[in-house]
C-alpha cells in the first residue's frame, strides 16, 4: 500500500507575452504529457474569458486537445461557469470527451457567481437541467 498523496495540476493555459495563443497551448500541452510523467493525477483546466494571457475559455476544447496528447492522466475542468453555458450542451460535450477518453474525464462545475445582471433563479433552473441530463445519460 502506497503512503503517497494523490496530487493534481489546476492550469489556467497562460499565453506568455510575446506568445501566441498557439504557442500558448503548446505549452499547456508540455504541461499536461509532464503532469502524467511525474505521476499526477489529474490535470484540470480553469475556465476563465476576456483575459488576453489566458488560453483556457474553450475548456472543452482544451480537453480534447490535451487527452489526445497524454495516455492515462485524468483530465477535467475544474470548474465550468454553469451561467455562462447551456447545461446541456456541456453534458454533451463531457459525454463526447467520456466517449474519446474512458474513465479519465472529471467534470467540476460552478453553479452561480455573482452577478447582478441575472437572478439566481435563472442559474439552480440550469443546474437542475444538466443534473437530470446527467442521472438519464449514466442509465
Amino acid at each position: 500500500m502506497s503512503n503517497a498523496i494523490p496530487l493534481s495540476f489546476l492550469d489556467l493555459a497562460p499565453v506568455p507575452e510575446g506568445k501566441t495563443i498557439a504557442e500558448g497551448i503548446a505549452q499547456t500541452v508540455e504541461t499536461a504529457q509532464q503532469a502524467e510523467k511525474v505521476g499526477l493525477n489529474r490535470y484540470w483546466m480553469a475556465e476563465h474569458h476576456n483575459m488576453p494571457g489566458i488560453a483556457s475559455a474553450a475548456t472543452s476544447v482544451l480537453l480534447a486537445h490535451i487527452g489526445s496528447q497524454t495516455k492515462h492522466i485524468r483530465i477535467g475542468a475544474g470548474g465550468v461557469m454553469l451561467p455562462n453555458h447551456a447545461p446541456l450542451v456541456i453534458a454533451e460535450q463531457f459525454g463526447t470527451l467520456q466517449a474519446l477518453y474512458g474513465d479519465r474525464i472529471d467534470l467540476g462545475w460552478v453553479v452561480r457567481r455573482v452577478l447582478m445582471a441575472q437572478p439566481f433563479r435563472h442559474y439552480a433552473v440550469r443546474c437542475k437541467m444538466l443534473i437530470a441530463f446527467r442521472k438519464t445519460s449514466k442509465n
